[in-house]
């Protein structure tokens, strides 16, 4: 039997960047989809092929490719390696004046959105599951609810750069995604602390921890912000300048982390102070082109990473024939909750809000999922309720990329 233990973390490092670059080769000289979404499609087929081989008794490559899937740590690769400076890269280029002329609608899709999607979602998981076979304690469709209700920054900003959506839709959808993620994951900290220890938290414990870690990450973020800003503004050589930026960014995400603060939210702090003031007011012509440059190529590189993974991870969910019609449900539970949600908060704020007429449209179908409803899934104990979230975890992320990335744009030309 084909197996990849033993392997060292360079090993694997240089398997899985291999295959990222020989998939966006294949797809940028044949296939020509958007990159992320591209090389997502071609790894899902890599793993398809793998089990249908293994289905005819050659399943060599399964199991190679399983052994090296579970010697990776999708969570720890992502939360604690990747995030910090896909979130940075993101936030670099997002203008805060754009911000500030809409934080209204992202401050509330982003917060009470992300809360009132993770119920509904729940509720609606708990009542429908047990009608297919499965049951699920509603803590357990809560966490569901958490880890799959904030749009990913990764999956939109990727996407919405080619989309062609109005400007004032991308912002808001591109903001809401840089901050609800943050949300989500302190959300979801607390219902897998709920779950773990089985105690029910009081309400002071749940708004104290949200405070902390999401206010305390936006704190800390504007600090390390202020602090990279100055040591930018100081020296003028383009080789420290983006070094320095390197260093902000994980060493932030490392102390953050270690204090209990949101790192996510920590990060678009710092990213939106050095793109907006620190490339303006801080930077020669010289440095801002490096430094832009620079972080361009790693968003793209590790968002191409990232997706080669998602799809790779296909061969370990476990389908049943209910399974997929719970799947099917959950996708469209995902989509009413998210048009909820946009339709409260345009129809309230119509007037406050200034978007194009049609503008939920796109707000509801440009809500992506990705990488980080996977990683958090997969960071829930083992068990058979853990595999039945997988498998719907993994069904909304493939069809909100897949679906709803390749037709935003046809989305946001309707609404002109």
């Amino acid at each position: 039997m084909a197996s990849a233990t033993g392997l060292t973390v360079l090993d694997i490092s240089a398997i899985f960047l291999s295959i990222t670059a020989l998939l966006t080769y294949v797809n940028h000289r044949f296939i020509g989809l958007p990159t992320t979404i591209g090389v997502m499609v071609i790894s899902m087929l890599v793993s398809i092929a793998a089990i249908f081989l293994g289905f005819l008794g050659f399943d060599q490559l399964i199991d190679y490719e399983v052994s090296l899937l579970e010697q990776l740590d999708f969570t720890e690769v992502l939360l604690d390696g990747m995030l910090s400076m896909l979130l940075f890269a993101g936030a670099l280029h997002v203008n805060v004046s754009d911000l500030k002329r809409y934080k209204l609608p992202i401050g509330i899709l982003a917060c009470v959105g992300t809360l009132l999607s993770t119920v509904m979602i729940a509720a609606a998981l708990y009542y429908m599951l047990p009608l297919l076979g499965f049951s699920l304690p509603f803590i357990w469709c809560l966490l569901f609810g958490a880890l799959i209700s904030p749009t990913d920054p990764i999956a939109v900003m990727g996407i919405l750069q080619s989309a062609g959506a109005p400007k004032s839709i991308e912002t808001v959808i591109a903001g809401e995604s840089l901050f609800n993620d943050g949300i989500g994951v302190v959300i979801f900290v607390l219902l897998l602390g709920i779950l773990s220890s089985g105690d029910i938290p009081t309400t002071y414990y749940v708004a104290n921890t949200l405070v902390v870690e999401a206010g305390g990450g936006i704190v800390f973020g504007l600090v390390l912000g202020g602090i990279l800003y100055y040591l930018l503004k100081s020296i003028d050589s383009y080789q420290e300048e983006v070094l320095l930026t390197l260093a902000g960014v994980i060493g932030g995400y490392a102390l953050a982390s270690h204090w209990h603060l949101s790192g996510p939210l920590a990060m678009v702090m710092m990213g939106l102070m050095v793109g907006n003031h620190g490339r303006n007011l801080a930077m020669s012509d010289k440095t801002r082109h490096y430094v832009d440059l620079f972080w361009e190529l790693i968003d793209e590189i590790l968002n191409a990473i990232l997706f080669v993974l998602i799809g790779l991870e296909v061969v370990m969910i476990i389908y049943s024939g209910n399974l997929f019609i719970a799947a099917g449900l959950t996708i469209l539970i995902a989509l009413l909750a998210r048009l909820i949600v946009v339709g409260i908060t345009t129809t309230t704020f119509r007037e406050q809000l200034e978007l194009p007429k049609g503008a939920w449209k796109v707000l509801t179908w440009g809500g992506l999922r990705g990488g980080i409803s996977v990683a958090l899934v997969l960071q829930l104990p083992t068990g058979s309720e853990r595999d039945i979230l997988l498998a719907l975890t993994y069904a909304v992320v493939v069809f909100s990329i897949l679906v709803q990335g390749l037709s935003i744009g046809k989305v946001a030309k309707s609404i002109r």
